[in-house]
């Protein structure tokens, strides 16, 4: 049945700059460009891809939101490599961007920024550990402390 999700597409205003945005800035690898689109790889190539679609400039964009699986190290100091790239940092779940915050029921941790068109991006990491039943999110160190403690 069903693996993974593919591929996935996002509108954008300038298909140029976020080709740039997304190569450069993220490190996804150009595949191919057409008229009004490119298509770029997720991870190794013939896995995932990203297709961006130009519009014209009278089009209202409605964002959109994905997640890019990162390994739990990298995602600890995302925000730091995110800032330098002049990316944004945005919090979440009424949480501000400070670190990681957990979604409890799977568990993972997560960072969410924006791209250029303001489409919530999120860079997540499943956890090796139990989902808990709490009435708030929790911060990647609170929950590290409560797995501690357990």
């Amino acid at each position: 049945m069903i693996k993974k999700i593919y591929e996935t597409h996002l509108q954008v205003k300038n298909l140029n700059d976020s080709i740039d945005f997304y190569q450069n800035k993220l490190g996804l690898k150009l595949g191919t460009i057409t008229r009004n689109a490119a298509f770029l790889w997720v991870g190794d190539l013939g896995h995932q891809f990203l297709g961006l679609w130009e519009v014209s400039n009278n089009t209202e964009i409605q964002p959109r939101h994905f997640a890019f699986e990162v390994e739990l190290d990298f995602l600890k100091h995302s925000k730091i490599w995110l800032e330098e790239k002049g990316i944004t940092v945005i919090g979440s779940q009424g949480k501000s961007n400070i670190e990681p915050i957990v979604q409890i029921w799977m568990p993972a941790a997560s960072v969410y920024f924006l791209d250029i068109d303001g489409n919530k991006l999120e860079f997540i990491s499943m956890l090796d550990d139990t989902p808990k039943e709490l009435d708030y999110v929790p911060y990647l160190s609170e929950w590290e402390l409560l797995n501690n403690l357990e």
